[in-house]
């Protein structure tokens, strides 16, 4: 008996209605299941999908994976969600570090939730986030936040400010993807 291949963006046409990127605190689950409700599509949250399909979470992929190891599975975990579904999709804070990942966000409707340092890290401040465990996380949150900003805005398709409350925000995409969708629609 063979086995029918799963379906990809290339067979079903599907490619999620928006990505949202950006970095840890900036409210992506929160403001990827608010806006998925508000266009009635569903919602996937790269990093859930990820500990559910390794059954491990992902402090444990770090410590026994490594961060390319980490690094590798997530790539794996979105570029599958980017194929195959339709809806809100919201990927975690380094996911665009990888090569794979960036090159799988080049026909998608990227959008970058810019955080301040101060609002991001006072959001994942008591959390146990790998990236930091360090002597002074509000320092290398600041870091690491530099370092990645231009990376997001280099594959976003617009940015948002995510300062405000997730309502705001939520709203602010809307109206944005609004926009978009009215310019490219033929008169």
């Amino acid at each position: 008996m063979t086995q029918t291949p799963t379906p990809t963006r290339a067979t079903t046409g599907r490619r999620p209605s928006a990505v949202l990127i950006g970095f840890m605190g900036a409210g992506k689950s929160t403001v990827g299941r608010l806006l998925a409700d508000r266009l009635g599509v569903d919602f996937v949250d790269t990093d859930i999908e990820l500990v559910r399909r390794t059954g491990r979470s992902i402090p444990e992929i770090f410590e026994s994976d490594g961060v390319d190891g980490f690094r590798t599975i997530e790539e794996n975990v979105v570029c599958d969600v980017l194929d195959n579904h339709g809806g809100v999709v919201s990927l975690g804070g380094g996911a665009v570090t990888t090569a794979g990942v960036r090159d799988a966000l080049a026909d998608q409707r990227v959008v970058f939730l810019r955080v301040s340092p101060e609002r991001g890290y006072e959001r994942v401040s008591g959390t146990d986030r790998p990236l930091l465990a360090t002597e002074d996380p509000a320092a290398r949150y600041a870091e690491l936040l530099a370092e990645r900003t231009e990376i997001y805005s280099s594959v976003c398709t617009f940015e948002v400010d995510a300062d405000a409350a997730p309502e705001a925000v939520t709203d602010a995409i809307v109206a944005e993807l609004a926009r978009e969708l009215d310019v490219r629609t033929p008169e």
